[in-house]
């Protein structure tokens, strides 16, 4: 039987932990359940190249609002900053115009378990995304369905709703298919992201 690492496991395990007691709705919860029981099951580990993009120069700041937002995301926080030497970053490479001028170099995603990922799987994904200050993310839409944990400041928008903003430690949850977007204040903005296919 595979063995996932323990800085993986722990990751995870912070994670899920906040998670289920995140109050983000039933569809939330049901697909919060169906990543975590997924993930019962490790896969094989990948081959990923550690890679870092200028935008992960927030990261310190970024990491440091998650501790400020107690026990629980400080967990998170920890068990991120022992796993990210390991992680490749990347841009996200679709862009449709909605997106900041300061977009390429002032964003960074990191793919943790899922295609490319430390651990490589179609059935869900976990990953980060990090924004530097004052960056608007494009509008996009996938056809798996996903919750966001989020451990910074920021501001949301799925369908047609106005923008919001969960807070340090907020979560909600994306339908199939609905456009979504994020930016960034005056803050790094840094969210956690679990998708179930």
């Amino acid at each position: 039987m595979t063995e996932r690492s323990k800085v993986l496991q722990d990751f995870l395990d912070s994670v899920h932990d906040v998670l289920k007691s995140a109050k983000a709705g039933p569809e939330a919860g049901k697909c919060i359940a169906r990543v975590f029981d997924a993930l019962e099951r490790p896969s094989s580990p990948g081959r990923n190249q550690p890679t870092r993009l200028p935008a992960c120069t927030h990261l310190p700041v970024a990491l440091e609002t998650a501790r400020s937002g107690g026990p629980s995301l400080a967990r998170i926080a920890t068990s991120f900053a022992a796993l990210e030497p390991q992680l490749t970053w990347t841009r996200r490479p679709k862009v449709d115009g909605s997106q900041s001028d300061n977009f390429a170099d002032g964003h960074a995603n990191a793919m943790i378990i899922g295609p490319n990922g430390l651990e490589p799987r179609e059935d869900v994904w976990v990953g980060v995304s990090l924004l530097a200050p004052h960056v608007r993310y494009p509008d996009h839409d996938h056809s798996p369905e996903e919750v966001y944990l989020v451990l910074s400041k920021g501001r949301f928008q799925h369908g047609d709703s106005e923008w919001f903003e969960p807070g340090i430690g907020g979560s909600f949850y994306n339908t199939p298919n609905i456009k979504h977007a994020m930016a960034s204040g005056d803050e790094p903005l840094f969210a956690i992201w679990c998708l179930a296919s």
